[in-house]
């Protein structure tokens, strides 16, 4: 495809992506810098507003939206990365690292200490126990909905045939291999998601009607005091 059209493509799949409201926009909530860079984000609803520079200077957002904020916000820096506005952000990173194995050695005295990032490496058991970055990936990205996901399908496989080096080119395969691709033919579609809601609603609104009712029927045939 064509960068155009993997644009339209990501801004078609997000048109109907929901903002999640000021107060679920922030993920994370140590220390104050996630409330610094997620609250520029609040009361912007349409993120195909967001002016790049404003991205750019934000690129930590990335690391502590929700689920909720990243899935709405993501497009934006996906269309400014493919338009090559972006100096700092790099939302190909969020997509592919969990997923990838990611290894340096790191001289520490009169040792080598070979560190692991990524796949099945452990992130902080005391605090997590076993849980792995590509668990933790999973859970964040699952999230988006079939067409979200083709979308970045789409602009995954454009960032690894235009100029991607080989060694990001094995980690977005890794991506694809291990999630995307599965997501953008299996994840629920946007249709699926809103019948959900709309059954979840009918249902609360028929217990809250019976509720009602029940206590009208209750308080009727009461005996008098």
């Amino acid at each position: 495809m064509h960068k155009e059209e993997v644009i339209e493509r990501i801004r078609e799949a997000f048109s109907a992506t929901p903002y999640p409201g000021d107060p679920f926009l922030q993920g994370s909530f140590d220390g104050s810098e996630p409330f610094e860079e997620v609250g520029a984000f609040a009361g912007k609803s349409d993120w195909r507003t967001l002016d790049s520079k404003m991205l750019d200077a934000r690129y930590c957002a990335l690391d502590f939206f929700s689920e909720g904020g990243f899935r709405f916000f993501l497009p934006a820096y996906l269309v400014a990365d493919l338009c090559q506005e972006l100096l700092t952000a790099e939302p190909l990173f969020h997509l592919w690292h969990g997923f990838a194995t990611v290894s340096a050695d790191v001289a520490v005295g009169s040792r080598t200490f070979r560190r692991i990032s990524g796949g099945n490496r452990l992130i902080n058991p005391r605090r997590y126990g076993a849980i792995t970055w590509s668990d933790y990936a999973r859970h964040r990205l699952s999230s988006f909905v079939r067409e979200e996901a083709q979308a970045i399908v789409a602009y995954l496989t454009y960032k690894r045939e235009h100029g991607a080096t080989d060694l990001d080119k094995s980690r977005i395969d890794a991506a694809l291999k291990e999630f995307w691709s599965d997501r953008a033919e299996n994840a629920p579609t946007h249709k699926e998601v809103e019948a959900h809601q709309q059954e979840e609603a009918e249902f609360y609104a028929a217990l809250q009607g019976d509720v009602s009712l029940r206590g009208k029927q209750k308080s009727e045939t009461a005996p008098p005091e």
